[in-house]
């Protein structure tokens, strides 16, 4: 047994694997395709799902694979322990329907003892309690001795999740030795302690579980196998945990030379460095796989990992972005094996240190917040609700949202805020799916054994074809009559189904005896096309003859607007450079909507170059060209690929001339010309660094025009314009005016307060020396107030000013004292507290000022009537 480096490792089992006849495969992307069970990849077996379950051939029947996973359920937990991660590596070999146990047990106690040289007298071997079998395989034929062998119950080694596949499992695992154990009488393999590591997982899948007690045995069983490669390391590289494998503590390292600290002097900033390690790992796996920050779905759990990884890099003192520079060093510890991070180098740095960045502002951001909070809302309690919205949005920790609202005399609803936060675990509880269970919890495929439709629709706008399948609430019928709504499936089809963001194709089919509205067209992992309609006319059976008619005008538009999308896509990197990908879109017949990856809003120049761009080669009336080739010749092309995507050995390639090349399936028009005439509505943010194009082609973009026209033209004539030209000069000369309103608006709220407070200071009181000031006052905001209270404070240095206003409904209380009147004793924070309390209120504020809000509006003359005796009693 050799110290061996992780990316080694890996090299090693999936060679090995490849020499038992099995076909590498790359990793599959984070970002689960076809399964909305998963948000992201969290075991090796979850994208092989389709294969187990039949929906999609294997490429081969043996596979192996080293998948990049994530999972999430204890971001809480990482750091505090150094057992805990949400990234890590799984290799795994795969049989479906081939090999079995035999030759999985063998191969697995090969390449533990012959390729890596484990000692044998510290492995041990787990099988099902009554899985005779492998027992008997594992001693007779792979030599392990029978004492060396721990049958275990099904809560252990027994792999089932509700009905489908499933079946024994059995284990490897590695004694570490005495020192990690627990010292109980009882320690073995099972026990929770550190000493035994299991690393080798089989699972025998050989029966059919039905959920009800039932285990009928697979024509074909499978073979499921699983091992974390940082688990495999630590053994081979004899440390303690995946923090201190050799290529993670590169990565820590990198983090320590920029905190100017070293890993293992202080606990608390070790549970910093161990935070940073694991989530930048993640989060460059994740944009590397093109998902994208954001507030829902998989884009808000990589911004929590950023900000996360953020926060604690200003915890070690780190107050400048370093996130990205970190990820070049995840990048270069990872690139031979996963070459795409280093082609989106770029793009993960720039993206990384754009959201770190954006969440520097938001922290000041969320200080402006609570500040604003504390002057607005005078209650004695700030709201769980606030204060969960300041940690969520903002990034804003409970205990510095405590010590700041302390400061002004204010507490914070702390049960109302875990309330809530529990509430948001809940839900991301409920969100998160057992790796396992989701992998095998699939629809039941009533289509299972219907053929692969036929899509003829690049070449044909009609074709007659016959029903293979009707679905009527999701089961199979014979037959279906006028008023069902109903799901066809036909042997082939010009019906587009919907893919790559282009929405289905809509229109009739018709048959002798039927006519059906088709109102949307998707497809299976299978490539049946399913056209979801109503039947309008007749009956349909399975087994017609139909023509499917489609709406023309209405394809037509959309495959205007498709290829105005790839357009757009090259005029985008023309003007803003390489780094634009696409990152999300929506071809439709109305409209496209495409959403691509930049970091700043784009300028008015910028959006014209883009749109005259588009709009050139679409007068140039290119040709274009879609044909499919293999995906080493596209690329050779400079094909543009989809972020993230993964591909077959043969892709299509939709070209216009030199302009622009794109890996497509979609539908597009043969001639740039077609389009007519492309027009930009908008230009927004989606995300930090993902930026969105709203745009019109054709007869839309001339609709668009006329309309804004129509509403221009009758916009100059209710400001009495003679053309649409004079509008702007016509709009800054209103401005103008409104500003000289504005001003004289102020001018006299100015003169209104100077009256009111020459009237105040007649009914002053003196109380020892000190001129006390109430007044009560309807319909006036509480800068009024202020704006009053400073008056009067600049005009009398031995004043006390209490001063109380409704509006709509609310009520403020101010206080503002003067130098001279502080210096015996008085503090406006203190008296408005006193003062609000009489009404039900509560507020601070500081020694010349502070202001409070008041509940009980009735009681508001008994709060002011109190205020001379605070005033008094303060003095004494």
């Amino acid at each position: 047994m050799q110290w061996t480096g992780l990316n080694e490792l890996r090299e090693k089992f999936l060679s090995f694997f490849e020499s038992k006849g099995h076909t590498r495969l790359p990793s599959f992307s984070l970002i689960p395709k076809d399964d909305n069970s998963l948000l992201l990849i969290n075991s090796g077996m979850a994208p092989m799902k389709k294969y187990f379950t039949g929906e999609v051939t294997p490429p081969s029947k043996r596979v192996t694979t080293c998948q990049k996973c994530i999972r999430t359920p204890d971001i809480e937990r990482v750091g505090i322990t150094a057992r805990h991660g949400t990234f890590f590596e799984m290799l795994g070999n795969f049989s479906f329907g081939d090999y079995f146990k035999h030759e999985a047990t063998a191969w697995a106690w090969e390449f533990c003892t012959k390729v890596l040289e484990l000692p044998v007298d510290k492995l041990w071997v787990t099988i099902y309690q009554d899985d005779d079998e492998a027992f008997d395989i594992w001693t007779k034929e792979v030599g392990v001795a029978p004492e060396r062998i721990v049958r275990m119950g099904k809560e252990d080694n027994f792999w089932e999740h509700g009905s489908g596949p499933c079946g024994p499992c059995s284990e490897i695992y590695f004694d570490r030795g005495e020192k990690y154990g627990c010292g109980k009488p009882d320690c073995g393999v099972g026990c929770e302690c550190d000493r035994y590591v299991e690393f080798w997982n089989v699972v025998f899948s050989q029966f059919d579980s039905d959920g009800k007690g039932n285990y009928p045995p697979m024509e074909h069983p499978n073979i499921d196998t699983g091992m974390g490669l940082e688990r495999l390391a630590c053994i081979m590289q004899g440390v303690d945990n995946l923090f201190l494998v050799d290529t993670v503590q590169n990565i820590m390292k990198h983090i320590c030379r920029i905190a100017g600290i070293q890993y293992g002097e202080d606990e608390k900033k070790d549970i910093s460095l161990r935070v940073i390690t694991d989530h930048i790992r993640s989060t460059t796996f994740m944009i590397g796989d093109g998902v994208m920050p954001s507030n829902e779905g998989r884009g808000y759990v990589l911004r929590r990992l950023l900000r996360r990884a953020a926060r604690h890099g200003r915890l070690l003192g780190i107050n400048h972005t370093f996130l990205a520079d970190v990820a070049n060093t995840v990048i270069d510890e990872n690139k031979n094996a996963y070459p795409e991070l280093d082609e989106k180098r770029a793009m993960i740095t720039k993206l990384i240190h754009v959201e770190e960045e954006s969440f520097a502002k938001t922290i000041d951001q969320g200080m402006q917040m609570l500040n604003s909070l504390i002057d607005k809302d005078f209650n004695a309690c700030l709201s769980g609700e606030d204060a969960f919205r300041l940690n969520d949005t903002y990034g804003f920790p409970l205990d510095l949202t405590k010590e700041i609202v302390a400061e002004r005399g204010m507490t914070v609803d702390e049960e109302r805020f875990h309330q809530l936060m529990q509430e948001q675990r809940e839900r991301a509880r409920n969100a998160r799916k057992n790796a396992g269970a989701d992998a095998w919890a699939g629809e039941n495929d009533v289509l299972a054994d219907v053929p692969p439709t036929e899509f003829l629709g690049y070449e044909k706008s009609q074709t007659e074809a016959t029903v293979l399948a009707i679905l009527k609430d999701g089961e199979r019928v014979d037959h279906a009559t006028a008023g069902d709504e109903i799901a066809l499936v036909l042997d082939r089809t010009t019906f587009y189904a919907e893919s790559g963001g282009q929405v289905g194709d809509v229109g009739p089919i018709s048959s002798a005896d039927a006519l059906i509205a088709i109102d949307n067209t998707t497809k299976n992992h299978a490539k049946n096309f399913i056209h979801h309609g109503i039947i309008n006319a007749g009956t349909i059976s399975v087994g017609d003859r139909v023509q499917t008619e489609g709406d023309p005008e209405n394809h037509r538009a959309i495959m205007r607007n498709h290829t105005a999308a790839h357009l757009l896509q090259a005029a985008l990197r023309t003007v803003l450079g390489d780094h634009v990908e696409q990152a999300g879109q929506l071809v439709d017949e109305k409209y496209v909507r495409f959403d691509f990856t930049h970091f700043a809003a784009l300028t008015q120049e910028e959006l014209h170059r883009v749109e005259t761009i588009v709009n050139g080669v679409i007068l140039s009336g290119t040709p274009v060209e879609c044909r499919e080739m293999p995906i080493e010749e596209a690329k050779k092309l400079g094909a543009m690929a989809l972020f993230g995507e993964k591909y077959g050995s043969i892709v299509r390639v939709v070209s216009v001339g030199d302009f622009s090349k794109e890996f497509c399936g979609g539908t597009h028009v043969d001639n740039t010309g077609k389009i007519g005439l492309f027009k930009i509505l908008s230009e927004s943010s989606v995300a930090a660094g993902v930026r969105r194009i709203e745009a019109v082609t054709g007869l839309n973009a001339l609709q668009y025009l006329n309309d804004t026209l129509a509403q221009l033209g009758a916009v100059a004539s209710a400001l009495k314009v003679t053309s649409v030209s004079g509008l702007a000069q016509r709009a800054e000369q209103m401005t103008a005016e409104l500003k000289e309103k504005d001003r004289e608006i102020e001018s006299l709220n100015a003169k209104m307060a100077d009256m009111r407070i020459n009237g105040l200071f007649e009914g002053a009181k003196d109380i020892n020396g000190v001129r006390v000031i109430t007044a009560l006052f309807s319909a006036t905001p509480s800068n009024a107030l202020r704006t009053m209270c400073d008056k009067i404070r600049d005009n009398a240095p031995n004043v006390v000013a209490v001063l109380a206003a409704t509006q709509d409904g609310k009520a403020n209380i101010a206080v503002a004292v003067g130098k001279d009147a502080q210096q015996k004793g008085l503090n406006a924070g203190k008296i408005v507290r006193e003062v609000a309390k009489v009404a039900g209120g509560n507020g601070g504020g500081k020694a010349e000022f502070a202001m409070a809000g008041a509940k009980d509006l009735t009681k508001l003359d008994e709060a002011l009537a109190a205020a001379e005796g605070v005033v008094s009693g303060m003095m004494q």
